[in-house]
């Protein structure tokens, strides 16, 4: 898988100016769990590069991938969304899988923060993580880009839709 990784991550250098291959490499390979972490956003279809350093100086990895990933849609928000529904429940839940992966639901800013350097979600849309105030009430919040530009929105967190899956991240 790392060369897997290293071919994308040399093909997207706009993601991380300034950072090195080898320097990241070198911190994959002393971290065994988020080796297997990120082989499972691969196999998910999300597709995670690396979009540099935090500010406390460890590397940020997210789903990269063009369209929300393709093994994790049709999913509601969370677990407690999915008992709720009545009728035709889905398989899961983002905030499950993700938990499941070892990963967060990206939030607002680290969606927006992605957009920056793609275009992402043209055809899709992907669940990020909810403030409480928001969730406590029923909702929870997905983002997507249109027309140009890349739009926040919300819906019942029990609703599931084919093309709204997820994104995650992880940080090393």
């Amino acid at each position: 898988m790392l060369e897997h990784w290293k071919t994308r991550f040399l093909e997207h250098m706009e993601r991380h100016p300034g950072l090195s291959w080898e320097t990241a490499e070198q911190r994959l390979s002393g971290d065994p769990q988020a080796l297997e972490t990120l082989r499972r956003m691969e196999a998910s279809g999300g597709e995670p590069d690396t979009l540099g350093w935090t500010d406390d100086g460890r590397l940020l990895f997210c789903d990269c991938a063009p369209e929300s990933p393709a093994g994790r849609r049709s999913l509601c928000y969370d677990e407690e969304a999915r008992r709720s529904r009545r009728k035709n429940p889905p398989v899961g839940s983002a905030a499950q899988q993700a938990w499941e992966m070892g990963v967060e639901l990206m939030p607002e800013a680290l969606y927006l923060r992605l957009q920056t350097l793609g275009q992402f979600d043209l055809k899709s849309s992907s669940w990020i993580a909810t403030p409480p105030d928001i969730r406590s009430r029923g909702g929870a919040l997905f983002c997507e880009r249109r027309y140009g530009r890349v739009f926040t929105f919300h819906n019942g967190a029990d609703s599931y839709y084919a093309v709204r899956g997820w994104r995650g991240y992880l940080i090393i």
